[in-house]
């Protein structure tokens, strides 16, 4: 939908341009600055309806003549609701901006306490977690087959990955964390601060598996390697 709709009475000269363009659809009072309780406020009903050709039980398109825009504009309650509604905006860029520097310190602030465990034992648990995670896949995902694998099946790749899954989710705040994320401002950014605060907390404890904290890391950021 682009801003400017025609005149569908065929008004106006058709030249190298088009007819001239005579009403406004939502998306084009918006890009004008238009809030939809201005829209309401100042215009009122819309002065045509059309409907969409290509979905005909699609909600009719609002249109509004251009010239009562533009008088609109010029009027000095224009310029009071728009101003008004510019501070709004503000207070509330700045207030999500409060929020989200209020999760990121406590992301940061929470402490990372990783357990050190036996190789032998983490290696264990790091399969039990793989496999039962593997069975609730397969309860959902269709298609899917369980497939349970041993420490001694396992390739030395994918026991470094499924220890560091398994310390990030069993042995950290990890997942309750990004539970209590839900919905918050900045969530993205914190889920990240999180992962690599967990990634190096595991690296810290467990040097063997820093390779793969690196690499899980880098992988999630640029995507898997081509291969």
């Amino acid at each position: 939908m682009t801003p400017y709709e025609g005149n569908h009475e065929g008004q106006g000269d058709a030249g190298a341009q088009g007819p001239p363009r005579t009403h406004l659809s939502a998306a084009g009072l918006r890009a004008r600055g238009w809030t939809p309780a201005m829209v309401r406020q100042l215009l009122g009903e819309p002065d045509l309806m059309r409907s969409d050709p290509h979905f005909p039980t699609a909600p009719k398109t609002r249109l509004y003549l251009v010239e009562r825009v533009e008088a609109a504009e010029r009027s000095e309650e224009f310029r009071a609701v728009a101003a008004a509604a510019a501070r709004r905006s503000a207070g509330a860029r700045a207030a999500a901006l409060r929020r989200r520097r209020a999760v990121l310190a406590r992301i940061a602030a929470e402490p990372v306490d990783m357990p050190r465990l036996a190789p032998r034992e983490l290696a264990a648990l790091a399969v039990e977690h793989r496999n039962r995670r593997d069975e609730e896949r397969a309860s959902w995902r269709r298609g899917h087959v369980a497939a349970p694998a041993t420490v001694a099946s396992a390739e030395p790749g994918a026991l470094e990955r499924w220890q560091v899954d398994y310390l990030r989710h069993r042995l950290t705040r990890y997942d309750e964390l990004l539970a209590e994320l839900h919905g918050s401002t900045g969530r993205a950014a914190a889920e990240e601060l999180l992962r690599r605060r967990v990634h190096a907390a595991i690296a810290e404890a467990y040097p063997e598996l820093a390779q793969e904290c690196e690499r899980q890391l880098r992988e999630r950021e640029y995507g898997p390697p081509r291969g």
